[in-house]
């Protein structure tokens, strides 16, 4: 994996290269302009060990791909000689030819759904259908708790980082309530560590693969922009613990707490347990089955599609968040026709006609077309026009990526500017409900927004 301007190798990869200082070239032997330099070069030098390693564990893994993997070998092997003495040359050569050989080993390794995965997804989807029938508005997340994986589970958390009030952990030094001796002295053969130095990290131990033997679940707040908290999982294997990444700094999942709608669910279909993983927009949720334990790529998902009802109330809450103030009967039917006309249409964040019509002067056509860009925080449903007063007005109608609840349905809002002018504009609350148009299934690509 790259990442800003260096090359991280997964775990496994890493402890394989640093046993094996063969893998690199011996420099001893070295006669062509290219192999002189590398020798003289540490950075340069490590990078080949690092190839050397890395080109033998794929040849090891992906048996089938091997007369392809030494053509491709031979082919860079020019390219990088090719550079002679050009250090800088010679690093972007490495650096892209062991991003390329990673990729080949993640794809090797990385789990391959078999027809009992793709009965469960297709009973998942069944499930969400008749659940529907009864209970439109939130028969995925009734088919989710009807599965909900019922198991023993054992969290702890890590010790406090002096000095880092409380922000940063380490692994526990004493058994927590609720870890078995045996569970312990797997735990401490394992090395594990916090996995990010912003936040705290809490573990959990949990059967995720039905062998009899608790798994761990490693879960830690990292912050940031979009508050994240990054989740990754170590397969119990005789007497240690087992990372499953194959890349150091990567996740099984992430969730992103603000710019995104994220959510997991431990389920148990087919005797099968997956980290159901659901990403959501304004109008539809996809769930991806990720196997907690293994490299997920392509997986089994499930995709529910929502129609919404939307309605601007006549009372708004004040910014204060305490206090309400009654919209004026012209201006809050005013709103409530823009929303339930635009509704008509398929939302869509762009616009290829003005909104509003253009006057033969003043600022610029731009100013017509689109309310302008919003917050990252945020979700542009769509842009609209909104008449009040026989006026023209620049409407947006947002929401928080379609977080919904029983409560209050989908909560939204109406943001109103007049075009040409540099005011902020005035937001009106907005709210709906939903149910189920449409649920789907195959196999798909993990996408995770907001990261």
């Amino acid at each position: 994996m790259y990442i800003k301007g260096r090359y991280i190798l997964s775990a496994g990869l890493l402890a394989f290269i640093q046993q094996a200082t063969a893998a690199a070239m011996d420099c001893t032997k070295a006669t062509s302009a290219a192999e002189i330099t590398i020798c003289a070069n540490k950075p340069l030098y490590e990078l080949d060990a690092q190839m050397g390693g890395l080109y033998r564990q794929v040849m090891t893994t992906a048996t089938a791909a091997q007369p392809e993997l030494k053509r491709t070998q031979r082919a860079w092997l020019k390219t990088r000689n090719a550079c002679a003495d050009d250090v800088a040359c010679l690093d972007g050569s490495y650096r892209q030819r062991l991003q390329a050989l990673q990729a080949q080993w993640t794809q090797a390794v990385a789990w391959q759904p078999d027809a009992v995965d793709l009965q469960a997804m297709n009973d998942l989807q069944e499930s969400i259908r008749t659940e529907s029938k009864s209970h439109p508005e939130f028969a995925l997340e009734r088919a989710l708790d009807a599965r909900a994986l019922d198991s023993s589970e054992t969290s702890f958390a890590g010790d406090p980082v002096d000095d880092s009030y409380g922000e940063q952990t380490n692994f526990p030094t004493s058994r927590p309530k609720g870890v078995s001796e045996d569970e312990w002295q797997a735990l401490n053969a394992s090395n594990i560590e916090g996995a990010a130095e912003t936040g705290p990290t809490t573990y959990a131990l949990l059967d995720l693969d039905n062998d009899g033997q608790r798994d761990l679940i490693v879960q830690t707040y990292a912050g940031g922009t979009g508050l994240f908290t990054y989740v990754e999982t170590w397969r119990r294997t005789g007497a240690r613990f087992v990372r499953r990444s194959v890349e150091r700094e990567s996740s099984l999942f992430h969730t992103n707490d603000r710019g995104a709608n994220q959510a997991i669910s431990w389920i148990k279909l087919h005797d099968r347990i997956y980290a159901a993983y659901r990403n959501s927009a304004y109008g539809v949720d996809n769930l991806y089955l990720l196997n907690p334990l293994k490299v997920n790529l392509q997986v089994p998902t499930v995709t529910a599609r929502y129609a919404y009802t939307l309605q601007v109330p006549a009372t708004q809450n004040k910014e204060d968040g305490t206090s309400t103030y009654k919209l004026e009967a012209d201006l809050h039917a005013a709103l409530d026709h823009a929303v339930t006309q635009a509704m008509k249409a398929a939302p869509d964040s762009t616009n290829n006609a003005p909104l509003c019509p253009i006057p033969p002067t003043g600022t610029g056509d731009d100013d017509y077309y689109s309310y302008g860009p919003t917050h990252y925080a945020i979700e542009k449903i769509t842009d609209l026009p909104v008449m009040i007063g026989g006026e023209c007005y620049i409407g947006a109608l947002i929401d928080w990526f379609g977080s919904y609840s029983e409560k209050t349905g989908l909560f939204a809002q109406l943001a109103v500017r007049k075009p040409g002018e540099e005011a902020s504009g005035t937001a009106y609350e907005v709210y709906g409900r939903r149910h189920l148009t449409d649920v789907s299934a195959g196999l798909g690509n993990v996408e995770i927004d907001g990261g």
